[in-house]
């Protein structure tokens, strides 16, 4: 029994999620109808096996922090939890932990050794008296406690959940300062809880759009350095932003990079045309890809690459449309709702297209099916816009606009259910966000 993304969509809008136990069957969280009852965990907590008593304390924080702000799962106090037994290898007691409402129990531990932090953990099934999995361990630098931190989460979260990980995962984003009329936006990247925040340009110019190459280790964006935009692209282990080649008299932006990291997309505008093309990954060996009178833009890639979804006006009014990639064809319109469809983002899991759709005043986060059914709007915001995908297809991230004067915009987070948003907290203002794979 598996949290299955297609079983979501089945559902339809109202996707609760069950925790389910059995002593037959592997601890899994089941969809089912019904109420959303998260299942509940318990994390006491972790050991200190020499030297990392700091350490410790931090890990299980945000192990917990990680777990229950999905909305899965629910923490059981520390307050109310049995007496910890000798070491995570040891057999819990089953009764004690059952009587607290626990349904999965994690155990953690570290210590320092040799300079290095080592981290190792148990999860166990309660109601099944039996370990979910073999223990693991991950060691680091000590300084680099949070990555550790997030990959047990990450193991924890997928071996109770069936799916794919995301915990330790990157976003890239704009970080925002200044009054709204003279706004200065810098390229930083953080943890995808908010945490380790990195400015990786200096806000002398303008920057927009930053997207993640395949592998994670390079960003392409769009630059105003000389005053018009222009495609550059920056790698996250150092050195200065690089500007792509461009032709004169045409304005380049809304990058995306392939999943293969040997070509890109993106927009391109010349007389108040506005097109689609490809090029290499250094900028190079442009084709053109949609043309014609008016705007297309805001191209997103399927995971393979074979096909494209991109907004156009050629109808009328913003609307999304699909077209394959690997053997010609019409683009074919898969948006057919109220109001103004953009900012199309294919999911990595290829099942799901998120988007921004605008009816009035009115500003929504919602997901479509590729061919265009199964529509459903998750957000509905001041100014909700620009959804980007975790690595594992669960959850969205978008920018929502206040309507105060000044209109500081901060970024959210919202599952596929439309359950569980959040606010990412950061003490900058934030827009722009693309979630990045998971970190190697």
């Amino acid at each position: 029994m598996t949290l299955s993304r297609r079983s979501l969509l089945a559902l339809g809008a109202t996707l609760p999620l069950l925790a389910r136990p059995a002593a037959a069957q592997p601890l899994r969280i089941e969809i089912t109808e019904g109420v959303s009852e998260p299942m509940t965990i318990a994390i006491p907590p972790f050991l200190d096996e020499g030297g990392a008593a700091e350490q410790t304390r931090a890990l299980r924080d945000l192990v917990a922090r990680d777990l229950t702000g999905t909305g899965l799962f629910r923490e059981i106090a520390t307050g109310t939890m049995p007496a910890q037994g000798q070491g995570i290898d040891a057999a819990p007691a089953w009764q004690e932990w059952r009587a607290a409402d626990a349904q999965a129990l994690v155990l953690g531990a570290a210590r320092m050794d040799a300079g290095k932090l080592h981290v190792s953990f148990r999860l166990y099934d309660i109601f099944a008296a039996r370990p979910l999995g073999d223990g693991l361990s991950f060691d680091g630098p000590p300084e680099g406690w949070r990555r550790l931190g997030h990959k047990l989460a990450d193991r924890v979260y997928s071996r109770l959940t069936g799916e794919d990980p995301y915990f330790d995962s990157r976003i890239a984003f704009v970080a925002e300062s200044g009054p709204r009329t003279a706004r200065i936006k810098r390229l930083a990247v953080m943890d995808q809880d908010g945490e380790n925040v990195r400015y990786l340009t200096d806000g002398a110019e303008l920057v927009l759009s930053p997207r993640f190459s395949a592998d994670g280790r390079r960003i392409v964006f769009v630059s105003f350095a000389g005053g018009a935009p222009r495609l550059a692209e920056i790698a996250l282990d150092g050195g200065p932003p690089r500007l792509l080649p461009s032709e004169p008299g045409v304005m380049a932006f809304a990058p995306r990079p392939s999943r293969d990291g040997r070509w890109l997309v993106h927009s391109r505008s010349r007389d108040g045309d506005t097109d689609i093309w490809q090029t290499d990954a250094t900028g190079s060996l442009a084709r053109a890809l949609v043309t014609g009178a008016g705007i297309d833009t805001a191209p997103g890639l399927a995971p393979d690459s074979s096909a494209m979804v991109f907004e156009s006006d050629r109808s009328g009014a913003q609307q999304l449309y699909l077209m394959q990639l690997d053997g010609g064809g019409e683009a074919q319109r898969i948006s057919f709702g109220e109001g103004r469809y953009s900012t199309p983002a294919w999911s990595s899991t290829g099942d799901l297209i998120a988007f921004t759709r605008r009816v009035g005043d009115r500003f929504m986060i919602g997901v479509m099916r590729p061919d265009g059914s199964g529509e459903r709007l998750l957000t509905e915001g001041p100014h909700d816009e620009g959804p980007s995908w975790s690595p594992n297809g669960r959850v969205v991230v978008f920018t929502r606009q206040e309507r105060a004067e000044n209109g500081r915009a901060r970024l959210h987070a919202v599952d596929i259910a439309g359950r569980d948003m959040r606010p990412v907290e950061l003490k900058a203002a934030a827009s722009d966000p693309d979630w990045g794979p998971l970190l190697p």
